[in-house]
């Protein structure tokens, strides 16, 4: 057996590696299927002949091969991290983190939340998964539900018979949300066979009667649930967190290998926008992802991370939007992108969000605008950091 090789990069931080240690058909294909997440200099005269690997905004892990995985760390320390994930996927409600915050690596939190999952999915299985009345029809050698009279006469020859009906069934989207997620976190490789067993039997008590489909991250929100079903909630939480951060499958040899990778510009974008939504005084509103028309046909749009609101009048006060990169003051895109989204907005007040003080912040007006850059720092105490950046945002 080959021991693993685990190569570990940190955010921008360019790593200098031995032409010997990657070999030039992993690296090739570590550029081919993840090149947007990890930048790949071959070893050239360029790189003096050897490899530069930098990872691009991304935090998690590559499993390239069963022998060679990349782990991607964060600059935002772990319990930080954790704090983002718990705002951004609304996890912080259900109160099932606490104790999480203790694990030492993203692996170890990865499988330590695949198990309360796991372990929840067995506990509504035990109580009987949640069923619905479907409609169906179908030609049938037996009545059920109510039958197409006209056809039987029409055609009475026929032996089956066309029937309408409703299947009180657990074959239902909450369901095989459940069963689509833990199939990929049993594909993943990141859990050990301490919580492994418990994965599988939770995968076993639903995968039986569920047709085992694909699922999107966006499945799992804007759910409608009731008393009957509400302890879904958190499960579809968890399983947006899985799913979202879980990489599409490649092979290699006669395995399927399914990275986890979190990109941490979007992170940071569901953050500040989850963590506004809890904070905000009660004299704004906030709306994500707010689109602005800009053709009569409806083509051309702008997609605006943040926008507030009065809550009163409806008018737009202030447009958001987050950059997780730390440059020395914004650039003149950025600002003309901010602008941009003001203007359509009918707004005086453009801002643009870092994730630490830059050496030359931004307070201009131009026009009628003023555009400013903010912090909403990852450094120290999340908590606190918000409270600074709300009052700097409304003073």
């Amino acid at each position: 057996m080959t021991d693993l090789k685990t190569i570990e990069l940190t955010e921008y931080v360019p790593k200098v590696l031995d032409r010997d240690s990657i070999q030039s058909d992993l690296g090739e294909t570590l550029w081919r299927n993840y090149g947007t997440q990890v930048s790949v200099d071959f070893p050239s005269p360029k790189t003096d002949g050897k490899w530069q690997l930098t990872s691009q905004g991304w935090v998690g892990y590559i499993p390239l091969t069963p022998e060679l995985h990349f782990y991607l760390r964060p600059k935002v320390k772990l319990g930080n991290l954790f704090g983002m994930w718990e705002y951004a996927y609304r996890l912080k409600q259900f109160k099932f983190l606490e104790g999480l915050r203790e694990c030492k690596s993203l692996d170890e939190f990865y499988e330590q939340l695949a198990n309360v999952l796991a372990k929840r999915i067995l506990d509504r299985g035990r109580k009987g998964f949640y069923r619905e009345y479907i409609p169906r029809n179908e030609r049938l050698a037996f009545i059920r539900g109510r039958m197409n009279v006209r056809r039987v006469i029409q055609k009475p020859w026929e032996t089956k018979i066309q029937c309408h009906y409703e299947e009180h069934t657990p074959d239902i989207d909450d369901n095989q949300i459940l069963a689509w997620t833990l199939s990929r976190i049993s594909r993943s490789g990141l859990c050990t066979e301490r919580v492994l067993p418990t994965i599988r039997r939770a995968y076993r008590s639903i995968q039986g009667f569920v047709t085992i489909q694909p699922h999107s991250p966006l499945d799992c929100s804007g759910r409608m649930y009731n008393r009957l079903n509400e302890d879904y909630h958190p499960l579809h939480a968890l399983c947006r967190f899985f799913l979202e951060n879980t990489g599409p499958a490649h092979d290699i040899g006669d395995r399927t290998m399914l990275p986890f990778l979190v990109d941490m510009a979007h992170l940071y974008e569901l953050f500040v926008a989850e963590w506004l939504n809890v904070h905000l005084p009660d004299n704004l509103e906030l709306k994500i992802q707010d689109k602005v028309v800009i053709s009569e046909e409806g083509q051309l749009h702008f997609k605006i991370d943040l926008v507030l609101y009065d809550s009163q009048t409806g008018e737009a006060l202030y447009v958001l939007d987050t950059k997780y990169k730390v440059p020395e003051s914004p650039s003149t895109d950025d600002i003309a992108q901010v602008l941009a989204y003001a203007e359509a907005k009918g707004c005086k007040e453009a801002i643009l969000i870092y994730p630490t003080q830059l050496v030359s912040p931004l307070d201009e007006t131009i026009g009628e605008i003023r555009v400013r850059s903010l912090t909403y720092s990852l450094d120290g105490n999340l908590e606190h950091a918000g409270c600074q950046f709300l009052e700097s945002l409304i003073c």
